[in-house]
């Protein structure tokens, strides 16, 4: 019999011992059945042992080696290990979350045909800019890894770089890896990818793609024959035998942090990998983050600029409306009207763009001051008139819109706040002849609701679009000349340092949305702060001035990327309850800190209560990488150590982008 050790998806930091009869079930990288507790689980073998630290006779055997599919390689173990290392979370969890949920069962798809082998590409490109040219020659010279940060202005053509690149790697043979930030995105990239690589068998890969058709996905980038895999932050994991590219487009959104589970950054993961397989990994964004437009200074990214649009004359013009003294129409200033009825005339498409952190219209009593908070939450049920519903946002908790105040009685009791719906209802009361279309997360539930909505766009059959941070990035509506902003100044003075650094992006992406075909586009953007840097650098499409004055004052005040970030949050019935777990990880973690590390003081979150569960966290915070890390690791088991109510958990977040 021989010895493995097994990674199982549980709860703790450990890895479990068997046995297994013959060399082929002991493989390293294969998915095997085991016994664990009174049932069994599917585990995968990472190690084969001369000998255990547990006397054999009480080593299980092995149930069933899941013969059929091939051992995982080495080069997957290896990022997963890393992820768990770095991430401070159990091996058995990382592996189980990399795999497809039908694999993750133990079960294999009905494979189909084997696609044909990648051709020549469809047609010619379309010719590239002197920039484009460059940037494309400078990734092609790479002979290994190397980090590209492709900084381009909205329309500057950052994709036709990508596929160009993409281009030669499939010529030697090779597979290219491409993220995006959001499902929303990937049909339209899907359909762009296959009209220019006919002959390519591409694999998509995200949470909407039905469970057997993502375990195929998978199998085939396994085995290699998928030659491009294009995905969003899970798509990271996917293994390539032969891989030669990878490409993260928008790769300052943070939709690229996993938020739960393994809270794990798909950018930073897919650099990792990059690094380890020797290949080059391309970064792009007409607003990097600024760690990476940090790196990119320093030298530590190779930095290509892409300073002019590739089809339409110019950047759009970028106004700044002053609304100190403006009686707002429903949040739309006379200005943003005017400009609306003027797009009308010419048969032109517009864009209001609603920034809804703080702006979500909540139900209120004028008589009583009762608003219509959440139950489960520390926030408040949302109205959404189309359905006549209270919603949160955050739990999903749903009521219906009350009559009277359940508080006074008051009959008086309405909206107040702004949200698409609202704007929505107004514009088509001041422009009754518009066809107005609202697009948010009600309206595009789902995929086929989302393509339907961007066919009626592009057909030209709606002129005036209402919409969230979904339009804000990656469209091309070519009769669209006119964004206007509306509730731009709530982003401005949050207590999240990151907050400024969102808001330039949000509002430069949706900006370049308006005149990338031959029409000129012009920005509206309404604030009582006509003065504030961030909009003069708006102004003038200056990003790297506002990139450089914010990590001036990150550097003053010790943030990213000049400090490093752990939180440990704990979530219980109660905030005491975390609270008093924190404040004992706290002395439990002063025992271990070095000079490197400072732990500061437990803290309510800002959103202290989320489902019924109220929520503490504490933060860690080091000038080196490797002193956090060293310090996190001891921790961690430490963590574990510790006697905890039955019903409080906790999980450490890495480098988290919201405190």
């Amino acid at each position: 019999m021989i010895i493995v050790r097994v990674a199982l998806d549980v709860p703790l930091p450990r890895l479990f011992d068997y046995l297994a009869e013959d060399a082929d079930n002991a493989c390293v990288g294969r998915l095997a059945r085991v016994p664990f507790g009174k049932g069994e689980k599917l585990g995968l073998i990472v190690a084969v042992l001369e000998e255990s630290l547990q006397p054999q006779e009480k080593l299980k055997p092995i149930h069933a080696p899941l013969t059929d599919l091939p051992p995982l390689p080495a080069d997957w173990i290896a990022l997963c290990e890393f992820c768990a290392r770095y991430y401070q979370h159990p091996l058995g969890a990382v592996t189980s979350f990399a795999l497809p949920p039908l694999l993750r069962r133990g079960k294999l798809p009905r494979r189909r045909a084997a696609a044909a082998k990648v051709g020549a590409t469809a047609g010619s490109p379309p010719p590239l800019t002197d920039e484009q040219a460059g940037a494309l020659a400078a990734i092609g010279e790479a002979s290994g890894f190397e980090t590209f940060l492709l900084h381009g202005v909205t329309g500057s053509g950052k994709t036709e770089v990508y596929l160009q690149a993409i281009a030669r790697t499939l010529a030697q043979g090779r597979q290219a890896l491409m993220l995006v930030p959001e499902i929303a995105l990937t049909p339209q990239l899907e359909q762009r990818v296959a009209a220019r690589f006919p002959d390519a068998h591409i694999v998509s890969a995200h949470s909407g793609v039905a469970d057997a058709a993502r375990a195929r996905g998978f199998l085939d980038a396994f085995e290699g024959r998928a030659d491009i895999v294009l995905g969003t932050r899970l798509s990271v994991f996917m293994p390539l035998p032969r891989l030669g590219l990878i490409v993260v487009d928008e790769e300052h959104d943070p939709s690229f942090k996993q938020q739960d589970g393994l809270r794990y950054s798909a950018r930073d993961v897919a650099i990792f990998r990059a690094k380890q397989r020797d290949v080059p990994i391309v970064l792009g964004s007409a607003t990097p983050s600024l760690e990476s437009f940090h790196h990119g200074r320093s030298g530590r990214y190779r930095l290509l600029p892409l300073t002019q649009r590739a089809l339409a004359a110019n950047m759009p013009t970028v106004r700044i409306v002053d609304t100190r003294r403006e009686k707002l129409q429903d949040g739309m200033s006379q200005a943003l009207l005017d400009a609306l009825g003027l797009r009308l005339a010419r048969g032109e498409q517009s864009l209001v763009f609603l920034n809804r952190r703080g702006f979500a219209p909540v139900l209120a009593c004028t008589a009583c001051g009762w608003i219509s908070r959440c139950r489960r939450c520390a926030a408040n049920l949302v109205v959404h008139l189309a359905d006549r519903r209270l919603r949160c946002h955050h739990c999903g908790l749903e009521a219906g819109i009350p009559r009277t105040c359940p508080d006074c009685g008051n009959q008086d009791i309405h909206p107040f706040g702004r949200g698409t719906q609202r704007l929505e209802a107004t514009l088509q009361a001041c422009f009754p002849e518009a066809r107005v279309l609202r697009i948010d997360r009600d309206s595009a539930n789902s995929p086929k609701k989302w393509q339907a909505l961007l066919a009626q766009i592009h057909a030209g059959e709606a002129d005036i679009l209402v919409g969230t941070q979904m339009l804000a990035k990656g469209h091309d509506f070519p009769r669209l000349t006119l964004v206007g902003a509306v509730g731009a100044d709530a982003a401005l003075f949050a207590a999240d340092f990151r907050a400024p650094e969102r808001l330039f992006a949000q509002l430069m992406q949706v900006g370049g949305r308006s005149g990338r075909a031959q029409l000129p586009g012009e920005v509206l953007i309404q604030t009582e702060y006509p003065d504030h840097a961030l909009y003069q650098a708006l102004v003038e499409h200056d990003y790297a001035r506002f990139a450089s004055e914010q990590l001036d004052e990150r550097e003053q005040a010790g943030f990213p990327p000049y400090a490093y970030q752990a939180l440990l949050r704990a979530e219980a019935k109660s905030v005491e309850q975390s609270l008093a777990f924190l404040a004992t990880a706290r002395e439990a973690a002063l025992a271990l800190t070095g000079d490197g590390v400072m732990l500061y003081d437990p803290v309510p979150m800002r959103m202290y209560r989320l489902k019924n569960l109220e929520r503490a966290q504490l933060l860690v915070e080091s000038a080196s990488r490797p002193a956090l890390q060293a310090f996190l690791t001891t921790w961690n088991t430490a963590l574990y150590d510790l006697k905890t109510p039955r019903d409080l958990r906790w999980h450490l977040d890495v480098d988290p982008l919201e405190l």
